[in-house]
């Protein structure tokens, strides 16, 4: 994938850390899922299709609540470590697809809850929107879902950035400041402002998980090649020796609700 907003331009692929995205990407707390149920975005019986899903993390911790979940991503190797994980775990009401967000091809008003966790800004805006329009239900939900580390608050994570720098110069996956909302262009005549949240957790992590958490990202193991990332992953290592266990890292995490506006 190539986006000339992402990386100044330079190629990526998350199928190429699927191995690791697996393993270590299952970051997000038990509190984020609690408000996406009390929130009323993943019900009992209802139909939720998670976009972007990668290896449908989403869908695996919230296949409890009784949902049909359909976990779709454009990279088939990501679609690949989600099945297995699913079937590894007996996990049965997760149906699996490869399919952009802007063209996923499913039928219109299909699904009640529409997701999308840390990957809408990968999307086409406006035609993302106006595909979970058309494959929403009339009022139907859709949750936009981001989660960011804070270099202005741990010079741990400041150091880390700086590394992967390092490595990648045209990384552009760092300097997260506070969260500030706005409504969007890509909402106005189709979605209705049902909530905002946004709030920050410590999330624990041993200095391995940690470690497989950096290698997955975009600008790390989806960029570097092989020898790069051996490299960046000996160095790092290497710095992270000075740190206690476990790392406690405190993360913000917005939560988007919308209510589309098409009548039943």
């Amino acid at each position: 994938m190539k986006l000339d907003h992402i990386d100044k331009g330079n190629e990526f692929d998350f199928g190429k850390t699927s191995n690791d995205y697996a393993v270590y990407r299952d970051i997000y707390p038990d509190s984020m899922y609690e408000k996406l149920i009390s929130f009323g975005v993943v019900r009992e019986g209802i139909k939720v299709l998670d976009l972007g899903s990668g290896t449908a993390i989403l869908p695996i911790n919230l296949s409890r609540i009784g949902a049909h979940f359909t976990a779709s991503d454009i990279s088939e190797n990501q679609i690949r470590f989600g099945k297995e994980k699913a079937a590894s775990l007996g996990i049965n009401n997760i149906s699996f697809k490869v399919c952009s967000a802007e063209n996923t091809g499913f039928p219109d008003n299909t699904f009640d809850s529409v997701t999308a966790v840390q990957c809408f800004h990968y999307f086409d805006p406006e035609k993302a929107a106006e595909e979970i329009f058309r494959v929403l239900r009339p009022r139907g939900l859709f949750c936009k879902i981001f989660m960011d580390w804070l270099p202005y608050k741990d010079d741990k994570i400041y150091e880390m950035e700086q590394l992967v720098l390092k490595y990648n110069p045209y990384w552009t996956g760092g300097g997260f400041e506070k969260f500030r909302y706005s409504f969007p262009a890509w909402a106005e005549s189709r979605f209705d402002m049902e909530t905002v949240h946004s709030y920050n957790a410590v999330l624990e992590f041993s200095k391995e998980n940690w470690l497989g958490r950096i290698k997955s990202c975009r600008g790390v193991g989806a960029s570097l090649t092989d020898e790069k990332l051996a490299a960046f992953e000996s160095e790092y290592r290497s710095m992270l020796e000075k740190y206690d266990e476990p790392l406690l890292l405190t993360h913000q995490i917005h939560i988007e609700v919308y209510r589309s506006e098409k009548k039943g």
